[in-house]
């Protein structure tokens, strides 16, 4: 199975990463969580996996569509 990215749903910043790049992740695990507008946007993963890499750090501004993280099956 190929790579899954992840992307952002809307534009604002990195609020606090819960995940590290190798950790294994179930589907619906939290990765990150967003800010936008004061609003939390969780991060889900939308398949299990292994997290293979993070795109973005914590403070980060970011755009709606950007890469988060990449998820290996």
């Amino acid at each position: 199975m190929a790579d899954k990215i992840v992307r952002s749903p809307v534009t604002g910043t990195v609020w606090k990463i819960e995940m590290a790049a190798g950790d294994a992740v179930a589907e619906g695990a939290v990765i990150m969580i967003l800010e936008s507008m004061k609003m939390e946007i969780p991060i889900a993963a939308p398949d299990a996996g292994t997290l293979k890499e993070l795109s973005v750090a914590e403070g980060d501004q970011i755009e709606e569509d950007q890469p988060l993280a990449i998820i290996s099956a």
